[in-house]
């Protein structure tokens, strides 16, 4: 039985659906804000629907997964040959779903819930593209991410100066859905050369929507004592290229008209 409805937009409160729709000052546009690189939303998605999509996940996937590990590498330690010269590689354990391949277990259970069809829809894309401020690319991508107790992502800025389409930026969203037997996550983030911003992830249903790249890392995820066994966070990604200026019509997902209100908001 599907749990996830077709189209993203049945999972939002009327704040939600005033955001999707561009009529929410403090949201919509928000990226388009000198020097804001990353927002955080709660109260946008239906706290009922929240738990429920949760459970779904916890149902379906866990046994599909597969470990994402990178750890610390001895030799930026080991390799060293002058003080204070250290430099540390992104550093990441957390368990993934990449959904891209029909042919993987792992999109078969996301499509017996619906996941996959939710994550597809025009409004999941329309709601990256309202944050953002920005015309994003029809085609883009889609993975669950699964956070266990222990589990982090180390400092890292996700720049990809190699790829053309997305060296001069883009837009990542992540729905998050925590179980109860999570203590605690936080995302750090840079502000000014400095990571000094800090926010915590350790939510059923907030959404967070980054303008990529700068630096951030997301804290190891910590249980309720003697909760490790059910302590996770589902982290659902969706990654969104920016459209080019020259483009035909209908192959892009366009933010809604901003108030003039939201535009002074941005000067």
């Amino acid at each position: 039985m599907k749990t996830f409805p077709a189209q993203f937009a049945d999972l939002l409160t009327p704040r939600g659906r005033r955001i999707l729709e561009g009529r929410d000052d403090e949201a919509c546009g928000a990226l388009l804000k000198p020097g804001q690189r990353f927002v955080a939303l709660n109260g946008v998605i239906d706290a009922r629907k929240a738990a429920a999509c949760r459970d779904a996940l916890e149902a379906a996937l866990p046994g599909t997964l597969s470990p994402m590990e990178d750890p610390i590498p001895p030799e930026s330690i080991l390799g060293m040959t002058e003080n204070y010269e250290e430099l540390l590689p992104k550093t990441v354990r957390v368990s993934t779903a990449m959904l891209e391949s029909r042919r993987s277990r792992s999109y078969a259970a996301a499509e017996r819930v619906g996941l996959v069809e939710m994550m597809r829809s025009d409004s999941f894309a329309a709601f990256a593209a309202a944050v953002s401020g920005r015309s994003l690319r029809r085609k883009w991508g889609i993975q669950v991410l699964c956070y266990g107790p222990g589990d982090y992502a180390g400092p890292h800025n996700d720049h990809h100066p190699e790829d053309e389409e997305a060296r001069d930026g883009y837009v990542d969203m992540h729905l998050t859905f925590a179980t109860p037997a999570v203590a605690h996550q936080w995302l750090i983030y840079s502000k000014k050369g400095h990571f000094s911003e800090m926010k915590s992830v350790n939510t059923l249903g907030g959404i967070t929507v980054y303008r990529l790249p700068f630096w951030h890392y997301t804290t190891p995820l910590m249980a309720r004592p003697g909760r490790d066994e059910d302590a996770r966070r589902w982290v659902l990604l969706g990654t969104f290229l920016d459209a080019p200026a020259q483009r035909r019509k209908g192959t892009a997902v366009e933010p809604p008209p901003v108030s003039a209100a939201s535009v002074l908001l941005r000067r």
